[in-house]
């Protein structure tokens, strides 16, 4: 495979998505002379992956459909886009393409296909488990019978979850790549801003499973004594089309521009790490949040959750504090004892960037990502 040109497709969701977490693997997949095909819901930064030198398909389908006849429509439109790019290796990313992408590719006998599971969705987190989850694992062990079929997995507790779930072939090849990377030349470590405030980044998609209502609620205990002295950044979307969405008048509701302030999306999220001194995520669970990848490649300490996926970014009381999912006090109370100690507050920076440069390389990521690809094709 070495000396040959491949044609590689990449499913995901949106385009924005496989930006930040893949176009890096594309544009090298390009400077080797494969032929890349990104297909991905447009939502407006298309021509940033055209601009790549990578063709780009506009896919839509629903995230979290649940009517049959739609579904069904939608697992023969993988089928369709399958059969006419004929792809010799096709790298699923996010839940729905893994799985519906799977059960296709077995159709069209694609010849190696690489599933990327980064946390197992709204259906899986928490309560949610039903019927549609019970529907999904069914699908799930169909299409996984593949004998040039691989699992990229983020950490350890999504593969054992799938392992239980009785989803995974024995015949499936089992990776494991901490998240997407980071580019550390980019994401260069940085001073902490100068100035009597202290600013409190919460840089995600505005979703209830990302701890929203808990970091409100801790927003409000850390108000009366610290309104004048920090400052929350929400600096994300909110995502309507998603069941977990917050919606825009809540966040507005919650803001006041002073004290809080939603900034949404940023296109430059470097500027905005830049401009911060901790980074939170009280998620629920993760695969691996490329937040706080990049949090600890600008050097800034971290407050997150025990919760799978958070946990491996953070070395407790090194380069920043964890607390149970969901909490609320000991949510204020890991980011009051950063407000009150700036001293602990740079040593975790410079903590959270060697452990970058040691874990979260881009470069490193990618170079497995190709040797992921050669084996299943070479397989």
């Amino acid at each position: 495979m070495k000396n040959k040109a491949l044609k590689i497709l990449f499913v995901v969701n949106v385009d924005w998505f496989f930006i930040s977490h893949r176009l890096c693997i594309a544009q090298t997949a390009i400077e080797k002379g494969w032929d890349v095909t990104v297909a991905a819901e447009d939502t407006g930064r298309s021509e940033e992956i055209i601009q790549c030198g990578v063709k780009f398909i506009n896919f839509s389908f629903s995230r979290s459909g649940t009517n049959p006849l739609k579904e069904l429509f939608t697992l023969n439109e993988f089928r369709k886009l399958y059969k006419k790019i004929t792809p010799d290796i096709v790298h699923h990313i996010t839940l729905k393409p893994v799985i519906y992408g799977s059960l296709a590719a077995k159709f069209v006998k694609i010849p190696a296909v690489v599933n990327a599971v980064s946390g197992l969705g709204y259906n899986f987190t928490g309560d949610n488990q039903g019927f549609v989850a019970k529907i999904m694992l069914q699908l799930m062990k169909i299409g996984f019978k593949h004998k040039n079929l691989g699992f990229i997995f983020q950490n350890n507790d999504d593969y054992s979850e799938l392992k239980s779930l009785g989803v995974l072939n024995e015949k499936n090849k089992i990776f494991f790549i901490k998240g997407s990377g980071v580019n550390l030349k980019k994401f260069n470590h940085s001073p902490m801003p100068t100035g009597d405030r202290i600013f409190i980044l919460f840089p995600v998609r505005m979703l209830w499973d990302k701890g929203v209502a808990e970091l409100r609620e801790a927003t409000n205990l850390l108000k009366n004594k610290y309104r004048n002295k920090i400052q929350f950044i929400l600096a994300g979307l909110a995502d309507n089309d998603n069941k977990a969405g917050v919606s825009s008048t809540y966040l507005k509701d919650w803001e006041d521009g002073e004290y809080v302030q939603w900034i949404g999306y940023q296109k430059d999220m470097v500027a905005v790490y830049r401009s911060c001194h901790i980074v939170v995520l009280p998620s629920y669970r993760e695969g691996m949040p490329r937040t706080l990848i990049e949090a600890c490649a600008i050097g800034r300490p971290i407050v997150t959750t025990n919760a799978i996926g958070c946990r491996e970014c953070v070395n407790e009381g090194v380069n920043g504090f964890k607390v149970p999912v969901k909490s609320t006090i000991e949510l204020a109370n890991a980011i009051e004892e950063l407000i009150l100690n700036p001293d602990v507050m740079l040593k975790m920076g410079f903590a959270s960037r060697v452990k970058a440069e040691k874990e979260f390389d881009q470069l490193s990521v990618v170079r497995k990502h190709f040797e992921i690809y050669q084996e299943l094709y070479e397989q």
